[in-house]
């Protein structure tokens, strides 16, 4: 039989699993899609989404129903499979794409430790999926895996558009991983830890890496090392949008070009599974900028040291929802601010973007580490 510590641990997993990925993540996806086209139709002065509501009822909610609509509509299409494609690939790639994404919400830590009460014992959980000692490593590793699903969907529709796209995705991710995970290292030096949990309470004690305004963040080194901390965010946040294909890097599926890249051959919820793992990757994208750079579920200026102080009762269970708030804010924020980024700047000729990639990108992040380096040695 399994002890109450075991199966406490293994209940409270399924659900983290449950309310998280399968419902905050598949929650935010849907109504990114909606923020996306009303925020689009904002900046060309266009109406947008704004009909659908309670069905039967002239109650439109601000078209807040058109997600559930849209799901509606890809469920019931027709499921299309052209004749002249690789069948099998064709099939998988899609989950390759959408698989990767969800897998690596499991390492971000999206509130504090909550206290639950389980029979006569009285449980703290913490409020990631797997706290594990390499997160950032393992959601590189994770996320490296949905190029092939792209370049799959690219070789198995057997179309010279689908071709280019994959080809184009392929290298272009690459190309930005590297500038990605170069641009963490002088993060990881500054804090000494590759758990997310603790680089989150790292900041949320002694200041944000971007805000250092509190706790030990006030002496003269943390100010000096906001230099490279913000080489490192720019760097890590322009090379997000790139692994993501969002404009202004959407080069593996430009309609202009490429008719739509991968996607051109499929339909139905094959193609919504390709659109799903784009907006979970925007999301988990962002939930590691948040964990990184601002403090993830941490408040500003040292108030989550004092919620945290009162670790029982009522306070056990608001502390950690107040704090699974502030972290859901700052991700909308930021996919508010790739929405802003997709309407607001032309696309990259494909050129730029790999000169972009090798030449400065690389280069910079590179000189970034001797830089944070040289600073803790003058500062130590």
């Amino acid at each position: 039989m399994l002890a109450a510590i075991d199966l406490f641990f293994l209940v409270s997993t399924m659900v983290k699993i449950v309310f998280f990925v399968m419902v905050v993540v598949m929650t935010l996806v849907a109504y990114t899609v909606y923020a996306e086209r009303r925020f689009s139709a904002i900046i060309q002065d266009r109406v947008g989404p704004n009909r659908v509501g309670i069905p039967f009822t002239k109650i439109s909610l601000a078209g807040l129903g058109q997600p559930i609509a849209d799901g509606l509509k890809f469920l019931l299409k027709e499921d299309f499979t052209p004749k002249h494609v690789n069948t099998f690939y064709y099939w998988l790639a899609p989950a390759l794409t959408m698989v990767p994404a969800l897998m690596s919400a499991a390492v971000v830590p999206f509130g504090s430790e909550m206290a639950i009460p389980f029979g006569d014992e009285i449980y703290r959980v913490p409020l990631v999926i797997a706290d594990i000692n390499v997160g950032p490593v393992f959601v590189f590793a994770i996320t490296s895996l949905s190029v092939y699903g792209i370049v799959i969907a690219g070789w198995s529709s057997n179309s010279k558009y689908s071709f280019f796209g994959g080809v184009r995705s392929s290298s272009q991710m690459i190309s930005y991983e590297i500038c990605m995970g170069l641009s963490i290292i002088p993060v990881i030096m500054i804090l000494g830890e590759l758990n997310l949990t603790k680089i989150v309470e790292a900041q949320s004690a002694n200041g944000w890496l971007l805000l250092p305004a509190w706790g030990n963040g006030l002496s003269m080194q943390s100010w000096l090392l906001l230099i490279p901390v913000i080489i490192s965010f720019v760097i890590f946040t322009i090379s997000i949008f790139a692994e993501t294909n969002r404009l202004p890097f959407d080069l593996p599926e430009c309609e202009t070009e490429l008719v739509a890249g991968y996607h051109t051959e499929y339909s139905s919820m094959k193609f919504a599974l390709f659109f799903l793992g784009e907006y979970a990757a925007m999301i988990i994208g962002s939930g590691i900028i948040v964990t990184l750079f601002l403090g993830g579920w941490s408040l500003p200026f040292g108030l989550s040291e004092h919620l945290l102080a009162n670790k029982g009762g009522f306070w056990g269970i608001i502390t950690p929802l107040i704090h699974f708030g502030c972290f859901m804010s700052k991700v909308v924020a930021f996919l508010l601010f790739f929405i802003w980024v997709r309407w607001s700047i032309p696309r990259f000729r494909y050129d730029q973007l790999m000169r972009l990639g090798w030449v400065f990108f690389f280069e910079i992040a590179l000189a970034n580490i001797v830089l944070t380096a040289i600073i803790m040695v003058v500062l130590r």
